[in-house]
């Protein structure tokens, strides 16, 4: 089957997190690839320059606003999202909240992290037209972190929280879950420009797993992934989405 778009077999990707650093790289990366017909996204707030961008593009691209997003209202609309599509459709999500998760409450950033991306998850799954999400994690997810202290990226509270989302997304139904784990993300609005300069310049005594990425290569990772469903759920880290980038 071709993937090109505009072929007879149309292709679509319905995107979550569009508005953040690496969800506008993604979405460039999307509507730059020639492998999808049409790309939804869906948001609280429009997005004018996504929409700038690809008019450019021999790409149809649809916004579906959510103003109140709360996980009812964001599971059916995804899931009338994806019905309202022809032909092959894969999720991808890189919501969470970036910088000030320690301002945060425990309850606060499951709201975001966890309750959100699950409910897009159902109402992917419940179309019963899409059997891969490509989702955004973190290095270090996992829902047995202790959920005490500070929630700021990196600590054991956040891990629990970007581990239980993993865990959300795996259970909502959905065939395959393709998780990605970045460390330090380069390019981000929220990570400050003195550690991107100097994060790479130990590259070398970093392991592999935890060091730094461009928002540019999680988004051609992800792409690669979207491109071509695996045949069950993994996680990549680092040295995994530099080779499918």
């Amino acid at each position: 089957m071709s993937t090109g778009a505009g072929t007879a077999s149309p292709r679509s990707a319905i995107v979550l997190g569009a508005s953040g650093s690496v969800g506008g790289a993604l979405m460039r990366a999307l509507l730059g690839s020639g492998a999808f017909s049409t790309v939804v996204t869906v948001g609280r707030t429009s997005q004018a320059a996504l929409l700038a961008e690809a008019k450019g593009a021999r790409v149809a691209l649809r916004e579906v606003l959510v103003p109140v997003m709360t996980p009812e209202q964001l599971q059916q609309a995804t899931h009338d999202a994806v019905n309202a599509l022809d032909g092959e459709v894969v999720g991808l999500s890189v919501l969470g909240i970036g910088a000030g998760t320690a301002k945060l409450s425990l309850a606060q950033h499951r709201d975001v992290d966890v309750a959100l991306n699950a409910a897009f998850a159902r109402g992917l799954a419940a179309s019963g037209k899409v059997r891969h999400l490509v989702f955004m994690s973190a290095v270090g997810a996992n829902t047995a972190a202790s959920a005490r202290g500070s929630g700021a990226a990196g600590t054991s509270r956040y891990n629990r929280v970007k581990g239980e989302a993993e865990a959300a997304v795996l259970a909502s139904g959905i065939a395959v879950v393709s998780v990605f784990r970045p460390a330090m993300i380069i390019g981000s609005r929220h990570t400050p420009r003195w550690l991107e300069t100097l994060l790479p310049l130990f590259s070398w005594a970093t392991p592999v797993q935890y060091r730094s990425i461009r928002v540019e290569q999680i988004a051609a990772a992800m792409v690669a992934a979207a491109c071509h469903t695996p045949p069950a759920s993994a996680v990549y880290h680092y040295g995994e989405m530099l080779a499918m980038a």
